[in-house]
C-alpha cells in the first residue's frame, strides 16, 4: 500500500510583517535609552536590585 501527501510551502514577504511591531520596538528602545541615561547610577541599582528579589533569584 503506497500513500502519496503532496505539500506546498507556503511562504509570506518579510516586508508583510506591518508597521506595528516595528515602531513598537522601537518606541520600547527608546525609552529603555531614555530612563537608562537620565536616572543615577544608585535608581538603576536599586531597580535591578528589587526586580531580583521580585522574582526569587538571590543576589547576596
Amino acid at each position: 500500500m503506497t500513500t502519496t501527501v503532496k505539500t506546498q510551502a507556503v511562504s509570506r514577504p518579510v516586508a508583510s510583517v506591518g508597521i506595528a511591531p516595528i515602531t513598537l520596538a522601537v518606541i520600547a528602545g527608546l525609552i529603555l535609552v531614555f530612563f537608562a541615561n537620565f536616572a543615577g547610577a544608585t535608581v538603576l541599582h536599586d531597580a535591578a536590585h528589587d526586580a531580583r528579589h521580585a522574582l526569587a533569584i538571590p543576589c547576596h
